[in-house]
């Protein structure tokens, strides 16, 4: 335990060393003042023209036409732009990313190998417009760290919401040793594990959970696509297992997010009460109709396949996982159009770490081809996102008394939401972290 807390500490020094050498972040001076040409008002639904947006300290003091703007006040003039609230991204894992070998990445790198390079893609993720994360599951405690030394001011990075361990069956998702001869470990500390069995041990992994730091709580309700277990969709805990681990957390003020592929897991998911379902690939007619009826989320990443089937095969991973994403990722796209149709509620979720941190806009030009409008695509990750996490009353929209958590792209999203892939400036809390304005 000695040794590695002594080698944690060396990896904070090292990402702290790597980011002293990095652009920082403008101080914010008293008021800023932003001319904006077009701003996406998420609340309305519609596109303004020609607004004033005031800023004092990390909020949003006012919005409007024709704004007083105060002597002194920094002005920046975006008026060539659109300007939108900082984008919300609910389902990340910035403490990892895949490598070009797979079998090099599970084998030969440490959290320590993880940890001083997860502020990069920290960095990557603030600067391709995404001021808030939901991370949900990391390795050795990772993403607890990132997460404080970003809201320290330490390292630039989104706002993070952290689940630390996800909760997995022995055997399921999240057991790495799943495949591999009996007795191999991957020489992690005992208790950094989500590895649990019977409504006793998940209530005791949640506590724990919550001990070491965590946001949320993550559970994983099916069996997934990149683990050796052989489906990829059948499900993994009873549905006794599922309410214990929601009610416990629930205890501690906390939600669950549940990792759901396969029909049966996802209503089990549902009726054990989670707050959203991720991936959802398989989800069928009576899953839909029980998210409806208890306003249970959908946080689909439906851009990932195109990726995994691309990439994937080059890096080494087994053909066993690639047939299994085969499998599933044109039904997944499908199915989240039913859901659209049938009017779930959808929160913006990428699975960032499947593809490159930075990256993760590339999602919106599928949301639309598969059933939203543009405006929808970005309310899914601005202000439908943000009630999801239940930070609506601090971020989200372009509202006066929120987070001044601003970002701008040249051209215009409702036009082509491929223009979200294209961010120039980026504002968190009030502090300039890009702009090439």
């Amino acid at each position: 335990m000695k040794k590695l807390f002594l080698a944690l500490g060396l990896a904070a020094s090292l990402a702290a060393s790597a980011q002293a050498q990095a652009p920082a972040s403008v101080p914010a001076p008293a008021v800023t003042a932003i001319r904006a040409g077009r701003l996406v008002d998420v609340v309305g639904g519609r596109v303004l023209t020609n607004q004033v947006i005031l800023i004092s300290g990390d909020k949003i003091m006012a919005v409007g036409p024709n704004l007083a703007i105060p002597v002194g006040a920094e002005v920046v003039d975006l008026s060539g732009s659109t300007v939108l609230p900082g984008l919300l991204d609910c389902h990340t894992h910035l403490s990892s990313e895949p490598g070009d070998n797979y079998y090099d990445d599970l084998f030969r790198k440490s959290p320590i190998d993880r940890a001083v390079v997860a502020h990069v893609y920290a960095e990557r993720t603030l600067m391709a417009g995404f001021t808030m994360v939901r991370d949900v599951g990391g390795t050795s405690l990772i993403d607890v760290s990132l997460r404080n030394a970003i809201n320290a001011g330490t390292i630039a990075g989104p706002r993070m919401l952290v689940s630390t361990f996800a909760l997995s069956p022995t055997g399921g998702h999240g057991d790495e040793t799943t495949g591999y001869a009996p007795g191999l470990t991957f020489g992690e500390n005992p208790d950094f594990t989500g590895i649990a069995d019977g409504p006793e041990e998940i209530r005791k992994r949640v506590r724990t959970n919550v001990k070491f730091g965590a946001d949320w709580i993550k559970v994983l309700a099916t069996a997934g696509v990149l683990s050796e277990e052989g489906s990829a969709g059948a499900a993994l805990y009873s549905l006794e297992e599922l309410k214990a681990a929601v009610d416990e957390a629930r205890r501690w003020g906390k939600q669950v997010a549940a990792h759901a592929h396969g029909a049966e897991g996802i209503k089990l998911a549902v009726r054990a009460g989670v707050a959203s379902i991720e991936h959802g690939s398989l989800l069928d007619d009576e899953g839909i109709a029980l998210m409806k009826k208890n306003g249970t989320w959908l946080v689909a990443d439906i851009y990932d396949d195109d990726y995994i089937l691309s990439e994937y095969a080059k890096k080494g991973f087994p053909a066993k996982m690639i047939e299994k994403e085969r499998s599933l990722g044109q039904l997944q796209r499908e199915n989240f159009r039913k859901a659209v149709r049938a009017g779930v509620k959808i929160a913006y979720g990428t699975d960032a770490a499947v593809y490159p941190h930075g990256d993760n806009a590339r999602q919106f030009y599928y949301m639309v081809k598969f059933g939203l409008t543009p405006m929808q695509a970005i309310q899914s990750a601005t202000i439908r996102a943000a009630e999801l996490l239940q930070w609506q009353d601090r971020t989200g929209s372009l509202t006066a008394g929120k987070l001044a958590d601003i970002v701008a792209v040249p051209d215009d999203p409702i036009a082509d939401v491929k223009a979200l892939e294209k961010v120039q400036f980026v504002m968190k809390e009030g502090r300039i972290y890009r702009n090439e304005r």
